[in-house]
């Protein structure tokens, strides 16, 4: 028995004015697949993760995630994502615990497991001791780990992580990767993953969709991507090839990583 997509976009549109910022998108994303998706900074990648979190809806098309139409049964959708957006979400002024519990009210996670699944949660992403500290002294990886723990209280079949380690250090990135890959392991979570970085797209997505001009350029897996240029070739070099540009990595701390946050989330 075939299995059905976890993702399924269908012909998926958005016009601003004159300008279509994501033109007849089509394609599919099984159930447990890391999918990536990448392009230069105005190529329709924040318009796409949009329209599929039902942020904003469709001028045209439609998607489907976990079996329901984004157009048409929105609420459905949104139970079964997670949402870890590139703005900074976390309340600096509210400690770790705190801003689960904010989360689980928002998703509406029954009173009675509000704390053992936060607790359950903060654990999973290494963050139990620091629980009770003020997300305003989390360092970047720690607060990144912190919303990949809010986006699953409500279990979630599908995470949408746009910019995931964004202005993090090498070593903050690994560890954002290896909560993400766990998740994906153990409990067959499906992720849509943006990102800037070639290489952490290139090692740990299953398959990629180069988006440029609101049009899917290329799609199939790293090796198949790579396949037409050459035995040494990498993601970058498919990268540019395709659209012609190549995208800078960003580092730094709490406050450098919400205007990282911000500048990509206009440019994106």
């Amino acid at each position: 028995m075939t299995t059905a997509p976890a993702v399924s976009i269908k012909q998926l549109t958005r016009v601003f004015g004159s300008l279509a910022a994501v033109d007849h998108v089509s394609f599919d994303i099984g159930v447990g697949e890391i999918f990536g998706l990448i392009g230069p900074n105005g190529a329709g990648k924040s318009t796409l993760i949009r329209m599929l979190a039902t942020l904003l809806p469709p001028t045209s098309g439609t998607a489907s995630i976990a079996g329901f139409d984004i157009v048409q049964s929105p609420a459905m959708v949104r139970r079964h994502i997670g949402y870890v957006p590139q703005l900074l979400s976390a309340d600096a002024a509210l400690t770790g615990f705190e801003n689960m519990l904010l989360s689980a009210r928002l998703y509406g996670v029954p009173r009675r497991e509000r704390k053992s699944r936060i607790e359950s949660a903060l654990e999973r992403m290494g963050l139990a001791p620091s629980a009770h500290h003020l997300a305003g002294q989390y360092s970047g990886g720690m607060l990144r780990r912190l919303e990949l723990a809010q986006s699953l209280l409500h279990r979630p079949e599908v995470l949408i992580l746009d910019e995931p380690t964004v202005g993090l250090d090498p070593t903050a990135r690994d560890t954002v990767w290896e909560r993400v890959l766990e998740l994906r392991d153990r409990f067959q979570r499906t992720m849509i993953v943006t990102s800037h970085l070639m290489q952490e797209i290139e090692k740990f997505c299953d398959r990629i969709a180069v988006i440029d001009r609101g049009h899917i350029v290329a799609l199939g897996t790293p090796a198949e991507l790579k396949a037409g240029l050459g035995p040494n070739a990498t993601l970058d070099d498919v990268f540019i090839g395709l659209v012609g540009g190549k995208e800078s990595e960003q580092k730094g701390s709490y406050g450098d990583v919400r205007r990282n946050r911000q500048a990509l989330r206009e440019h994106g």
